[in-house]
């Protein structure tokens, strides 16, 4: 007779905009978790927490969580702010941790806490969600197929109009935040990065409970990888101007997509992935990427997207039967990267990237 394996119990800290529509939704649909509890002390929170999952446990803290005995792994969508001590906290009660991005205010902080983590033999992972984009996983599909042949280039931009999302103040900006992302994007499709030449654009955001003051609002940067690839990766979310493409170049031709943010959309919607999980996050055919070589054109259709695929790797992980779709060393060589730009664009110089 199968053993029937035990579900990971899982609290999830911070109930706004991320832990509401990235996180619960997909630990919903994962395999292998179990939603055990959830940290906000905002009554507002509280009320839609009780609407979407009824009978999940709340709490005021992640001490108060941790003090209750529900859980054995955490995941921390917090302010970035937060993100060390929190980790250390749930760390230090030998509890397993997922953290949102950006996964650490620096590489050197990361650093700090990824020993923590192993000097306690916990799980440490980046919840870098987006390497399971649709279209991402497409053009990693026909990478891996060889239909490129050697990848000379690839590019991406991804804008946003929500302007009211940068966050503003010492650890904000859209560097760190939407930076995480697409370029772990690029890391995950291209490997290791050795150098980068940064661009960053500033201006003042309003203090509404995020941060003030002036900070980057826009990004361009230009990456060389160990395998001699190059990448450049950009993104605004201040010009109202909302638009996702990626172009890869290289020998034996071009791919090109310009999609929808499909997940993204679909949770805002409403939709969940548990409902349908095998049929989740698949791009329309409208928006089929374009492959072109010797042989002509031809439309490639989307591959799933899967941010639930982030849990169930996780959980995996921490049984010690699988391992993170990105591993906590990987999101510091991200941080690295963005340590490495920022003083690029303060510089106005091409520098090494710390490995």
């Amino acid at each position: 007779m199968a053993t029937e394996i035990t579900p990971l119990k899982l609290g999830v800290v911070g109930y706004s905009v991320g832990g509401r529509f990235f996180h619960a939704p997909f630990v919903e649909a994962a395999e292998g978790v179990e939603l055990a509890g959830v940290v906000t002390r905002s009554e507002a929170r509280r009320k839609e927490l009780a609407e979407d999952y009824p009978g999940v446990p709340v709490f005021d803290s992640l001490t108060d969580m941790l003090a209750a005995g529900v859980v054995e792994a955490v995941t921390i969508t917090t302010p970035p702010a937060t993100h060390r001590e929190l980790a250390l906290e749930a760390i230090a009660a030998g509890v397993h941790v997922l953290m949102d991005k950006p996964f650490m205010p620096t590489a050197e902080v990361a650093r700090e806490v990824a020993q923590a983590a192993q000097d306690a033999g916990v799980v440490l992972a980046p919840f870098h969600n987006r390497r399971t984009d649709a279209d991402v996983r497409t053009l990693a599909g026909v990478m891996e197929a060889g239909r490129l042949g050697q990848i000379w280039r690839v590019h991406s931009r991804f804008d946003l109009d929500e302007a009211h999302g940068v966050e503003g103040g010492e650890n904000g900006g859209l560097l760190r935040d939407l930076g995480s992302h697409v370029v772990d994007q690029v890391v995950g499709l291209l490997g290791p990065v050795t150098h980068v030449l940064g661009h960053l654009d500033h201006a003042d955001i309003p203090d509404v409970g995020r941060g003030g003051g002036l900070t980057d609002v826009s990004f361009h940067l230009t990456l060389t990888h160990a395998s001699g690839a190059m990448s450049t990766v950009e993104s605004t979310k201040t010009v109202h101007l909302a638009q996702r493409e990626l172009l890869a170049y290289g020998e034996a031709g071009s791919y090109q997509s310009l999609s929808r943010d499909v997940q993204a959309q679909d949770v805002f919607a409403g939709k969940r992935p548990a409902a349908d999980p095998e049929g989740w996050g698949y791009d329309s055919p409208e928006n089929a990427g374009w492959l072109r070589t010797a042989d002509g054109e031809e439309r490639v259709p989307s591959a799933q997207g899967r941010y639930h695929d982030m849990y169930t790797a996780f959980a995996q992980a921490v049984a010690g039967t699988g391992a993170p779709v990105v591993t906590v060393e990987e999101a510091i060589h991200v941080l690295a990267i963005l340590d490495a730009a920022r003083v690029s664009a303060a510089e106005k110089r091409l520098v090494a990237v710390e490995q």
